[in-house]
C-alpha cells in the first residue's frame, strides 16, 4: 500500500521477501539516480546484553570493522571508499545496523563484504583491547564530559528501574573496562546470523534484480538457534522523581522531564499516532502550546518544547524541555509547564491544533522519506522493533485518521500518571 504523498515527492512501493535461511529482504525502489543504500539490521541491541556486560552490543559494532580471514583489519571501509562509497554503523537499545551507500554497479562489492563479516569476523586480544580503550574514550568525551548527557543518563536510569532501557547504549564505564574478546565473540556468535537480520536496499533497483544477489551472497549462510528475547517489565511508577545535577561546566540552566509511554509496537491501535500528534501540538514549533505559553505569553523561557520517542520494542518515552530567560528560575518554568498540561487534561485540545499538528507530522514524514537513506532507516527501525512494512508505509495515512478524542485520551494516558522523572541541570552555584 502506498501512502498519500505531497505534490512533488517520489512515490515509494517497498517489496519484501524472505530467504530460505530466514533473512528478511526489503527492497525500496528509487530510480532517480543510479545509487543504492545497502543496510543490514540485526535484531539485537543494548537491551539484549547479558548482566554486567553493558556496552557489548556497541563495542561489537566497533569490532565488526576489524577484519575477517578475507579482509584485513580496517580494510573494509577503505574498499568501500575506493569504490566511491561511504559506510558506517550505529547501535540502539533494540538493534544494530551497518550500511553502505554506493553506485548501483558497486552493490555486489558491499554485499559480499557485509555477508563475509556476518560469520567471518576474526578477533584477537591485540585488536580488541585497544578498541575497548577507544570506546572508553568515546564515553568520556560524549557523556562524562557533557553535563547534559550526564543528566539524561541519570534520568533514564531513574525512569527505567528494571528494564534495560535504563542502561546507556554505550555502557557503564566500569563494565566496559571488563569486556573481553570472549565476550565479544560470544555475543557475535549468538546474535549475528541471517535469521536475526534484515537486509534493506533502497535505490535504483527492483526486487527482481536484488533477489539473485541476496541469494548469492546471503542465502548460503546457515541460520542459528536464537535465544528468547526476554526482557524485564517495568513496574508502575508510584511517585514522581526529581533529580538536580549541578556542574561547574553548566552555563545555561535547563529543565527536562520524561514520562513512560507506549511505543508503536506496544500501543493499542491508533494510540501511538495520537501521542505523536499530542506531542507535536504541545511542543513542536512556534505555534505549540509550550512555546506560546512560556516563551511568548509569559516570557519565562528562551525555548520550550516536547518530543516523543516511539520506536522502542518494549516502551516509548515522552519528554518535555525548556531553558529559562535571564532572571527566571527552573521552578517557574516547571510550574508554567504543569499549568499547560493541567489545562490540556482539564479542557482538552482543539480541533484546529489537531489538524495543524497532523499536517506537520505528515509533511515531515513524507519529505524525510524523499531522502534515500532516511527512507531505508525508517523501514529498518520499524521492522526491528515489531512493525511491518505496511505499518511503516502507511504511517502518514494513520496519522491522518487520528481524532481529537484520541489525542485527549493520549494526554490522559501519558500525563495523568505519578511516575515521571524531572531533571534540573544547574550551574554549580546558582538556581
Amino acid at each position: 500500500m502506498t501512502a498519500a504523498l505531497a505534490e512533488g515527492t517520489v512515490e515509494w512501493a517497498p517489496d519484501t521477501f524472505t530467504l530460505d535461511n530466514g533473512m528478511q529482504v526489503v527492497v525500496i525502489p528509487d530510480h532517480r539516480v543510479p545509487v543504492v543504500t545497502h543496510m543490514v539490521w540485526y535484531k539485537v541491541g543494548a537491551a539484549d546484553e547479558p548482566p554486567m556486560k553493558s556496552g557489548i552490543a556497541h563495542f561489537l559494532e566497533h569490532l565488526m570493522f576489524k577484519g575477517t580471514n578475507k579482509i584485513p583489519p580496517g580494510e573494509m571501509s577503505k574498499i568501500v571508499a575506493r569504490n566511491g562509497g561511504q559506510d558506517n554503523a550505529f547501535t540502539n537499545h533494540d538493534y544494530t545496523a551497518y550500511f553502505q551507500r554506493v553506485a548501483l554497479d558497486r552493490l555486489p562489492v558491499v554485499m559480499e563484504l557485509e555477508a563475509d563479516r556476518m560469520t567471518g569476523l576474526v578477533l584477537s586480544d591485540e585488536v580488541v583491547y585497544p578498541e575497548r580503550d577507544v570506546v572508553l574514550e568515546e564515553r568520556s568525551s560524549r557523556t562524562d564530559n557533557n553535563p547534559e548527557n550526564i543528566l539524561s543518563e541519570q534520568m533514564s536510569a531513574a525512569l527505567f528501574k528494571t528494564h534495560a532501557y535504563g542502561t546507556p547504549v554505550i555502557g557503564w564505564a566500569h563494565e566496559i573496562r571488563s569486556l573481553t574478546t570472549k565476550d565479544a565473540l560470544d555475543f557475535y556468535r549468538q546474535y549475528y546470523a541471517p535469521n536475526n537480520a534484515i537486509l534493506i536496499v533502497a535505490g535504483d533497483i527492483t526486487a527482481g534484480q536484488l533477489r539473485p544477489l541476496a541469494e548469492q551472497f546471503y542465502g548460503s549462510i546457515p541460520p542459528v538457534e536464537l535465544p528468547q528475547r526476554a526482557r524485564a517489565k517495568e513496574p508502575p511508577g508510584a511517585a514522581p522523581i526529581h533529580i538536580d545535577y549541578r556542574d561547574a561546566r553548566v552555563e545555561q540552566a535547563s529543565f527536562r522531564r520524561s514520562y513512560l509511554a507506549p511505543s508503536y509496537s506496544t500501543a493499542e491501535q491508533g494510540m501511538a499516532e495520537a501521542i505523536d500528534v499530542l506531542v507535536q501540538l504541545l511542543g513542536v514549533g512556534s505555534t505549540s502550546r509550550f512555546y506560546r505559553a512560556l516563551v511568548v505569553s509569559q516570557a519565562l523561557a528562551a525555548s520550550a518544547g516536547s518530543w516523543y520517542s516511539g520506536d522502542g520494542l518494549d516502551y516509548g518515552r515522552v519528554g518535555l524541555y525548556a531553558s529559562p530567560r535571564a532572571g527566571q528560575t527552573l521552578a517557574q518554568i516547571e510550574t508554567a509547564m504543569d499549568e499547560v498540561i493541567a489545562d490540556v487534561l482539564r479542557n482538552g485540545v482543539t480541533q484546529e491544533e489537531v489538524t495543524r499538528a497532523k499536517s506537520n507530522l505528515i509533511a515531515d514524514a513524507i519529505y524525510a522519506r524523499d531522502n534515500q537513506q532516511s527512507l531505508a532507516q525508517a523501514y529498518g527501525s520499524g521492522l526491528t522493533t515489531g512493525e511491518s512494512v505496511e505499518d511503516v508505509t502507511t504511517f502518514p495515512d494513520r496519522v491522518e485518521e487520528v481524532t481529537i478524542k484520541e489525542v485527549n485520551a493520549a494526554a490522559q494516558l501519558v500525563f495523568d500518571q505519578p511516575g515521571s522523572v524531572t531533571g534540573y541541570l544547574l550551574p554549580e552555584n546558582g538556581s
